[in-house]
């Protein structure tokens, strides 16, 4: 592997294009008309059009990235997340056009992508899973058996599906016929599939989740567990690792249930195995399998900083071939680790998407912080995109010392020009539920209270933002981005800082 082109934008970008760097490997920026002058395009080495600011007609059109990865020069991708991530047409292409994807095979990705076929394969390979239905016979009257026979509440679920669309809690009998319906409606325009399964409805579960990595050798390791149980409509807000109150025993168990899941899948790459735990009853915990993210996760960065290990650089040596240099006795996660995701959003007002120039971007830094950000002052935050502007990790030697660091971290974080979600994330993180660790994936739906928080600018942010404005024009770069693949001025590695 010796140029790699970078499907994807914002702050995943600027994190491949450092393990890129990093790893000898020349990287290529591929953006679309309204990431022209992102700091991503100026970090890599080259950069090449995709095509307009939409989504559907840039970063999610496959034939767009492998023209543009030929053109290039490169001989392979990385998709980050999102986009065309787990869409098993990009391996397709990139086998087809000779190029490396930096992932697992198309076909691993298809089995573990239909939730039907990967709970088959986690049962025969005995990894637990939520007690439920998800038979070919789609008929009302077998499901609604099915329902009986678990026992309600049941959830209802897309087998296609993801991010709570297509899915329904169902509290008794009288109930399911309309509730299947309208799950199946949703799935059908959401996923083109109307297929669904059944699962006996865990109440106030845990959402913690095994990070791995597999080379094409046959050897498999895991990196240890994430808690990402606080989340809001499905989407996760923070990420922590280690779990909070996670039996020694269960950890051991879910990890070693993951290794076998991965092995069992024929995986090659870096992947999550994502799983629920129920509350203790009697002492103790169960855990079940949920899915398998054939990808890199977004809160990654908690699992580097408790093991030390690049995970993107890991990615990018399994996807060149090469053997996991590492065994699992050498895996060890060390303090703890906790990150914040940043939104361009107003949780005031129901999470509504913020646009605008960011007047003033002032990051925090310090021992034990980590930025990781695809933004700077004066980026324009646009509505085609993820309202996403970076993510604040924090580590420490214990989770009492890493909440407090993040509290502080997120009092240092200041934004001007659009709204943000920082003032709901200090709101989140001075909670005594939230300081306790004692919560569960339904706790920022309960908590709505939490978003009112208004928080505070102090004086000299303001001041800074009048003196950026007065002095914007003279600052602003005037050059126009190239329409074709061209050399990074700003490429050395002393020329830009992502704070």
């Amino acid at each position: 592997m010796k140029r790699l082109l970078v499907a994807n934008r914002g702050e995943v970008a600027v994190r491949i294009v450092r393990a890129c760097r990093e790893s000898g490997i020349e990287s290529v920026a591929a953006y679309s008309d309204a990431d022209a002058d992102a700091p991503f395009t100026r970090l890599a080495d080259y950069c090449i059009r995709l095509g307009p600011a939409p989504a559907a007609e840039s970063y999610l059109d496959v034939s767009r990235v492998i023209a543009a990865a030929k053109e290039s020069g490169a001989d392979a991708i990385h998709p980050g997340y999102g986009f065309l991530s787990e869409r098993a047409e990009l391996p397709d292409a990139c086998e087809a056009a000779g190029l490396t994807f930096v992932g697992p095979p198309a076909a691993v990705m298809r089995a573990l992508g239909d939730k039907v076929g990967a709970k088959e394969l986690m049962i025969k390979a005995g990894v637990p899973t939520v007690p439920g239905y998800h038979g070919s016979d789609q008929a009302d009257s077998t499901l609604l058996a099915a329902a009986n026979g678990i026992g309600y509440p049941v959830l209802i679920k897309a087998a296609a599906g993801g991010g709570g669309r297509g899915m329904r809690v169902v509290s008794n009998s009288a109930e399911f016929g309309a509730q299947l319906q309208e799950a199946r409606k949703e799935a059908g325009r959401a996923f083109g599939d109307g297929r669904m399964l059944l699962e006996k409805y865990i109440q106030r579960p845990r959402h913690v989740e095994v990070q791995f990595a597999a080379d094409s050798h046959g050897s498999v390791i895991h990196l240890f567990e994430r808690e990402c149980s606080l989340q809001r409509r499905h989407q996760k807000v923070t990420e922590e690792s280690p779990a909070v109150r996670l039996d020694p025993i269960v950890r051991s168990e879910m990890c070693s249930a993951t290794v076998r899941a991965a092995l069992a899948a024929g995986y090659v790459g870096v992947g999550t195995a994502e799983f629920l735990v129920s509350e203790e009853t009697d002492g103790l915990q169960e855990f079940y399998f949920l899915e398998v993210n054939a990808r890199l996760q977004v809160e990654h960065p908690v699992t580097e900083m408790c093991t030390g290990i690049d995970i993107v650089a890991l990615q990018l040596r399994i996807a060149a071939g090469e053997p996991l240099l590492i065994a699992q006795d050498d895996v060890h996660s060390r303090g703890h680790s906790i990150e914040a995701r940043i939104y361009a959003e107003d949780p005031a007002n129901e999470f509504a998407p913020s646009i605008g120039k960011l007047h003033v971007w002032r990051p925090p830094a310090g021992p034990g912080i980590r930025v990781d950000s695809g933004v700077e002052q004066g980026s324009e935050v646009s509505p085609y995109y993820d309202a996403m502007l970076a993510k604040v990790i924090v580590h420490a030697e214990n989770r009492a010392a890493a909440h407090r660091r993040l509290e502080t971290a997120l009092r240092d974080f200041h934004v001007l020009g659009v709204r943000t979600n920082i003032p709901y994330l200090l709101s989140i993180s001075r909670d005594p539920v939230f300081a306790a660790g004692d919560f569960d994936t339904g706790f920022l739906d309960r908590r709505t209270d939490l978003r009112t928080e208004s928080g505070s600018v102090p004086n000299e942010v303001f001041v800074a933002a009048s003196v950026f404005g007065a002095c914007e024009p003279s600052l602003r770069k005037t050059a126009a981005v190239a329409q074709a693949v061209r050399p990074s001025p700003w490429a050395a590695g002393d020329s830009w800082r992502n704070a």
